[in-house]
């Protein structure tokens, strides 16, 4: 499994709003091709800031499929809104797991 991991800043006070676009977005990964898991981080040193963690079972399902897509185009109208900016996105393997 590869995992896309996005770290989003959005504007302040509009945390609740956020974290409701990203429950509501859920649907939208599920029936997405590849997705096999979302889960979403808030930062508690830096509030404002989150990372958006998606298990994707090959990188072509998330930089092909789902960037094509129109689940995408959703995404983007639902959450968008909140963002203050540019978000940074990686793509991770995991190497080792110790518990």
């Amino acid at each position: 499994m590869i995992y896309e991991i996005a770290t989003i800043q959005v504007k302040p006070g509009v945390h609740a709003e956020f974290e409701a676009a990203i429950a509501a977005a859920v649907p939208l990964f599920k029936r997405s091709r590849g997705c096999q898991s979302l889960r979403l981080e808030r930062s508690i040193e830096q509030p404002d800031s989150y990372k958006l963690v998606i298990g994707w079972a090959t990188l072509e399902d998330h930089t092909v499929h789902f960037r094509e897509s129109e689940e995408l185009q959703e995404f983007r109208r639902l959450a968008g809104g909140f963002v203050a900016g540019p978000s940074h996105m990686e793509h991770v393997q995991v190497v080792l797991t110790g518990f």
